[in-house]
């Protein structure tokens, strides 16, 4: 019996190393591009993908403002990176993707003190339930919302110190995201509606890229959405605990660390050559094809413009004109 079991252990720790090793080919690394008198913004930049995206960039000699909603974790992130790279120009600014308010005071202290803006990386994400302040289901603000009125708060001083980029970090889990225009940025009905909901928040960032891109050309800024492959971030702490002991082994199996998740998006940033794939979606630091709703037009452009009216940038229909 206990021969038969060992072997069995054995077997199964072989097989999962063969598996965990071979499903997981890491890209080749590239020499690191020299970022020095440039200026990026990470959000979400305390922890995960988000902190393995602002060291790499303060490894490249840019200036990294980490945008981020705990104060105590955003100091300490900002002092970690710079006492590793020895880059002194990497800081801690409070964003709250969660409140609207706090967006438009994130972006008017960031003009206000920094002259400059080349990268532009939405990184934060949530996967938790909940409501925010401003009414709208919590992932659907903080993944896509709040991005996307930061985005327009910056987009002129992206302009104006083109060539600039913007990277989206969206998911493959926009593959089953449903977009209900009449109820944007409502919990959706359904047996998981954390789950759809962050689905729904990940095929608009897709698509948010994609309207972005027709809109910016011309411009030299470009835009890009990563999917950072399954990152073991704390991501999935709000799964419900019965799901927790499926996700461990898994989350082993197939997910990456943070430095892999942050390669895409690094990729997407600095690579040179990918102005032509402005809009597009990447995965594994290659272009891939989205699934099919992230490529219609009309859908980007009847989110966008949702969009625009929900964070208040547009009068919505019916409205008097000042």
């Amino acid at each position: 019996g206990m021969g038969w079991a060992l072997l069995g252990v054995g077997l199964f720790l072989a097989l999962y190393t063969l598996l965990r090793h071979g499903l997981r080919r890491a890209p080749p690394l590239r020499p690191r591009p020299a970022l020095h008198g440039r200026t990026a913004i990470v959000t979400g930049g305390s922890g995960g993908i988000g902190a393995a995206t602002a060291l790499e960039l303060a490894r490249c000699g840019a200036r990294v403002v980490l945008a981020t909603r705990s104060a105590l974790r955003g100091e300490a992130a900002a002092r970690r990176i710079r006492t590793e790279t020895g880059n002194p120009e990497v800081q801690f600014m409070q964003l709250d993707l969660s409140s609207l308010q706090s967006v438009r005071a994130f972006a008017s202290a960031f003009l206000r003190q920094e002259p400059h803006l080349h990268l532009l990386i939405n990184n934060a994400g949530v996967s938790a339930g909940g409501t925010t302040e401003d009414g709208f289901s919590l992932p659907f603000q903080v993944n896509h919302l709040g991005h996307f009125l930061l985005t327009q708060l910056l987009l002129e001083r992206l302009q104006s110190c083109a060539p600039s980029r913007v990277v989206i970090v969206a998911s493959s889990a926009h593959c089953a995201g449903r977009l209900r225009l009449d109820a944007l940025g409502r919990p959706p009905p359904g047996l998981w509606p954390t789950f759809q909901d962050y689905c729904d928040s990940k095929l608009a960032n897709v698509l948010h890229a994609r309207e972005l891109a027709t809109r910016l050309q011309g411009t030299q800024v470009t835009c890009y959405a990563v999917h950072p492959g399954f990152v073991n971030t704390e991501l999935f702490r709000h799964a419900p605990l019965w799901l927790k002991p499926f996700l461990i082994p898994l989350a082993w199996l197939f997910f990456c660390d943070t430095a892999e998740g942050a390669r895409t998006s690094l990729h997407c940033a600095t690579y040179e050559g990918l102005e032509c794939f402005s809009g597009r979606y990447f995965s594994d630091c290659h272009l891939q094809e989205p699934w099919p709703p992230a490529h219609d037009d009309r859908l980007a452009l009847a989110l966008w413009e949702a969009s625009e009216r929900l964070v208040g940038l547009r009068e919505p229909p019916g409205s008097p004109s000042r």
